[in-house]
């Protein structure tokens, strides 16, 4: 996929692995639509970029198609779309409230499909495009306390999986990038911080180097760090072994 002079939304770019993917794609000549919840930083990042700052929050009923509304308002196509807005929550389960379960949902999984949904069909009349779907290790292994998040980015993961089987032999690529532990704000918003010790969270600039080298060329799958596929080979090939050792470790 030629980055340069193509037209990109990134979503959730006020921060964290967005705001580091958009100075990326910018880097590598792309013509960026930012969008985020923060105005001051999304102006920041825009006037930086030379993108356009596009401001909301994903858990807004229809604020994905009103994205993408204006998104196509403001530039003739949008040749790449990278959906990374996503929201966390920590704790045990029967703590939850219902209004968090319905945002977690709303913003990881119902978001990212009715975006997909408006900016599709213009990528498959033009016979090119990219979609990129910011999941998580979690959404592959399941962890404790993030029991819904965990099933969103599963189910994003699903969904982009079977979007790239129906986008076969359009030109449209399909890729989902599944990161474990970045050094953002993520952790701290979702309501616990991270504290092992081990891994180390990842930088944010080196995530992003890696989701937009996938996006150049036009990669279907990549974790970061690569050892992650791992713990989900085990998952797969022993799963009481992998239990066993969940337990253990955490």
């Amino acid at each position: 996929m030629r980055i340069s002079g193509r037209v990109a939304l990134v979503t959730g770019a006020s921060s964290g692995i967005g705001r580091a993917s958009a100075l990326r794609l910018a880097d590598a000549g792309a013509r960026l639509l930012l969008h985020g919840r923060d105005r001051d930083r999304l102006a920041a990042l825009a006037e930086r970029t030379g993108g356009i700052p596009l401001v909301g929050d994903l858990a807004g009923a229809g604020e994905a198609d009103r994205l993408a509304a204006e998104a196509l308002r403001l530039v003739e196509a949008v040749d790449i779309v990278v959906c990374n807005a996503g929201i966390g929550w920590a704790g045990p389960f029967e703590a939850m409230g219902a209004g968090d379960i319905e945002r977690l949902v709303a913003v990881n999984l119902v978001a990212p499909m009715r975006l997909t949904r408006a900016l599709l069909p213009g990528m498959l009349a033009r016979a090119c495009g990219y979609l990129m779907y910011v999941t998580s290790i979690a959404g592959r292994t399941g962890v404790a306390g993030e029991a819904v998040y965990a099933a969103t980015k599963a189910g994003l993961d699903t969904f982009a999986e079977s979007l790239r089987l129906e986008a076969r032999g359009t030109g449209v690529g399909v890729g989902v990038f599944v990161p474990g532990v970045v050094a953002t704000e993520f952790f701290a918003r979702r309501g616990r911080p991270y504290e092992r010790a081990l891994p180390q969270p990842l930088p944010a600039d080196r995530v992003a180097d890696l989701l937009v080298d996938q996006i150049a060329a036009g990669g279907a799958e990549r974790y970061a760090p690569g050892w992650l596929r791992l713990p989900v080979a085990v998952r797969a090939t022993m799963p009481g072994l992998y239990r066993q050792l969940a337990a253990w470790f955490g």
